[in-house]
């Protein structure tokens, strides 16, 4: 009976086609409501390079067979998002980088397009297989588990090459935070099923995870010459930061993908969608006050931002290129990025 109410819930908050803002349109939408980020944009030298071979790498390790995975995962254009978010450093950091948002963008396809995700008791398995291989912590003597298949051989991989760069508080991090996300794709899962819409709060801290920013900016400080140590890691201004930054990844990717994830029927996953049906506003009302929340998160990152520069920490300034890069990488990878047509 609940799962019945959700679902009428969800098609009241955003009408199948309610909405006049639809793929181009949305696109132009979000490149219109969102304030533009000022950071300097940049592009790693290596990255058209880097943007085939990690295609192979994924045809080698099983992650796609057919044309269309194949074709998929080219129109994702993962180095392109990589080589924007890390624009310098040694090409071996971008290639790992890259090959993590490609793994990424198959295991969500996956879930969003392939139907695993929304199912729980399918998910569950594969999830679990993924979490065992995990807790290998890249191990090169290590077998892989039963069950792991091409996306457990992938993780078990980027774990390896983890692992080889010789920094084992970033490593654990890396582990912890894949854990986190597969996990939260449970949580995903389990919400589909029910045609559930959680609440604002909810989705937010579930997003952030869901989003999997967090492992990519632990492969971008790992590329850095001056990655941030445990204890700078543990600054409660970096770390908050940190979520400020994630945030702002998320939502514009949230406002950028609303035209391809609501085209046909709405997902409970977005943030214009959980704003619809916590306040009641309508679409149009609902996608405004998605991106004034991405403008105001902006401003406050700045804010944040603005003040650990002025402590004149030096080890700060790479972690914070980071995470500047990342907030620009998303939006202009987002204006022109064929995975949200």
């Amino acid at each position: 009976m609940r799962a019945d109410t959700s679902s009428r819930t969800l098609q009241r908050a955003v009408p199948r086609r309610g909405g006049t803002m639809w793929g181009h349109t949305m696109r132009s939408f979000a490149i219109s409501a969102l304030r533009e980020p000022s950071f300097t944009a940049g592009r790693h030298k290596s990255t058209d390079r880097v943007a085939s071979e990690s295609v192979e790498w994924a045809r080698a390790i099983g992650l796609v067979n057919s044309g269309h995975q194949v074709h998929r995962l080219q129109r994702a254009d993962a180095a392109g998002l990589a080589g924007r978010a890390c624009p310098e450093g040694p090409t071996e950091g971008l290639r790992l980088l890259t090959d993590l948002i490609s793994w990424l963008f198959v295991m969500d396809d996956t879930c969003d397009e392939d139907g695993l995700g929304a199912d729980p008791s399918r998910l569950a398995p594969v999830i679990a297989a993924l979490l065992d291989v995990l807790d290998r912590c890249g191990d090169p003597l290590a077998a892989l588990p039963p069950g792991a298949g091409p996306l457990g051989a992938a993780l078990h991989d980027l774990c390896r090459r983890t692992r080889a760069r010789g920094r084992a508080p970033m490593l654990l991090r890396f582990v912890s935070q894949v854990r986190q996300y597969l996990l939260a794709l449970l949580w995903e899962a389990a919400n589909r099923e029910r045609r559930r819409v959680p609440g604002v709060t909810e989705y937010v801290q579930l997003r952030r995870h869901i989003g999997g920013v967090h492992p990519c900016l632990t492969l971008t400080d790992l590329a850095s010459e001056q990655p941030p140590g445990p204890t700078r890691r543990a600054d409660p201004a970096l770390t908050a930061l940190d979520l400020l930054a994630v945030d702002l990844v998320c939502w514009c990717n949230d406002l950028f993908s609303y035209g391809k994830e609501s085209r046909t029927d709405p997902d409970a996953h977005n943030l214009v969608t959980v704003i619809a049906q916590e306040s009641g506003l309508a679409e149009a009302d609902a996608l405004r006050a998605a991106a004034d929340r991405f403008n105001s998160g902006l401003a406050a990152y700045l804010a944040a931002e603005e003040r650990l520069l002025a402590s004149g920490v030096e080890a700060l300034r790479s972690p914070l290129a980071a995470r500047r890069n990342w907030v620009r990488a998303t939006y202009d990878w987002s204006v022109v990025a064929a995975r949200y047509a």
